[in-house]
């Protein structure tokens, strides 16, 4: 995993957002815009820019795509972030 492009990604405020969400359980592509107070197309980018750096993950379930932290050692780091 490429340590800039994990950052990089984390340094965005909508992208955290997702990530925080998502480190309370897998969540529904569908589900995510009204919690990141974001337009779908706008969540969808910020979506495929995380999966992109590794981030997170998705697998489909029918007409639904399901979103999940894909590294848990993510998840440790965003959550020892929020304690700064």
């Amino acid at each position: 995993m490429n340590e800039a492009k994990v950052f990089f990604a984390l340094s965005d405020p909508t992208r955290l957002k997702i990530v925080k969400i998502l480190l309370g359980g897998e969540k529904c592509a569908c589900l995510i815009p009204p919690l990141v107070l974001r337009a779908q197309p706008t969540v969808s980018l910020q979506l495929k820019k995380l999966v992109g750096a590794g981030i997170i993950s998705f697998r489909k379930e029918g007409t639904y795509v399901v979103y999940f932290i894909k590294n848990k050692k993510i998840a440790k780091l965003v959550e020892d972030a929020g304690k700064i």
